[in-house]
């Protein structure tokens, strides 16, 4: 059975994803069509790659993920894109070359990359390119078509700007890149980030402001108190913020509670033997 995953900014509302679903089942009977999220901010990439990026290696050998992000190619101008292919451990990403492979692969590379640039000569897939294109991309993948029989193989894609953290002898500084549906805060420094400062060294994650610390880091949510605040490097190991239960209706969540957005900046100081004076410059 195929499977073929959907990640979109269109929305529940709309007729766009059942659109998608229903072409997809008229060209592929049995495709097993997984949803990853539709609640994307229109055109926001990053987001997008984050996404798939959570959940990718859950996925078997074979899967298709549908990016139907920010589709539309651009054919005239200074950036031109093209629905592009990419093989990637085993497993097809299908998307505009908008910038979402720079995102997604970070400073990993891919196995293939192929553009369909003969898209121009089919009217058709320039409207509702996600499901009028990708699809039939998608379509051809899985009854094991040759790629190179409709796209040519590439070897660039577009770059993209990715936030990394800034990390300096005793400080790391993160930014917030993702709140989830529980409020919880998740940035985008990770777990090795975290371990080059080497083991058991006193450090203090500060958030909004000084006011707002945690100096521990807790296996899991329950190791605090229901209400209390916790940090963890969640599945993915990236350091994430959160209010134990806080999403059950009484606070809405670390990200209500701290008035805490995506691009706010964390900042992570570690203090060894040695490193400060007093007690005064702790705070």
């Amino acid at each position: 059975m195929q499977i073929i995953t959907l990640t979109t900014d269109s929305g529940l509302q709309d007729f766009y994803v059942a659109a998608m679903k229903g072409a997809i089942l008229k060209k592929l009977p049995s495709a097993n069509i997984i949803d990853i999220s539709h609640s994307i901010k229109p055109f926001n990439v990053a987001e997008a790659a984050f996404q798939l990026q959570c959940c990718f290696e859950e996925f078997p050998a074979g899967s298709i993920h549908i990016i139907g992000v920010d589709s539309e190619p651009n054919l005239k101008g200074n950036s031109i894109s093209f629905p592009t292919i990419m093989k990637y451990k085993d497993q097809f990403i299908i998307c505009n070359d908008n910038g979402f492979f720079g995102s997604f692969l970070d400073e990993n590379v891919p196995d293939e990359m192929y553009r369909f640039s003969s898209i121009g000569s089919f009217p058709e897939m320039l409207k509702f390119t996600a499901k009028n294109c990708f699809v039939e991309l998608a379509s051809k993948i899985a009854k094991n078509i040759p790629i190179t029989s409709f796209t040519e193989e590439v070897f660039t894609y577009k770059k993209a700007f990715l936030q990394k953290p800034i990390i300096e002898q005793y400080l790391i500084q993160g930014t917030v890149i993702h709140t989830d549906t529980f409020g919880n805060i998740i940035t985008n420094v990770k777990k090795s980030d975290f371990e080059r400062f080497g083991a058991n060294i006193p450090f203090i994650i500060y958030y909004v402001d000084k006011s707002y610390h945690i100096d521990v880091i807790s296996e899991h949510y329950n190791d605090v108190a229901m209400g209390e605040r916790v940090a963890i490097f969640n599945s993915n190991d990236l350091l994430e913020i959160a209010i134990n239960r806080g999403a059950n209706g009484s606070t809405g969540g670390a990200t209500k509670l701290f008035g805490v957005r995506v691009g706010d900046i964390i900042r992570i100081e570690f203090i060894p033997a040695g490193s400060r004076k007093d007690i005064h410059s702790f705070f």
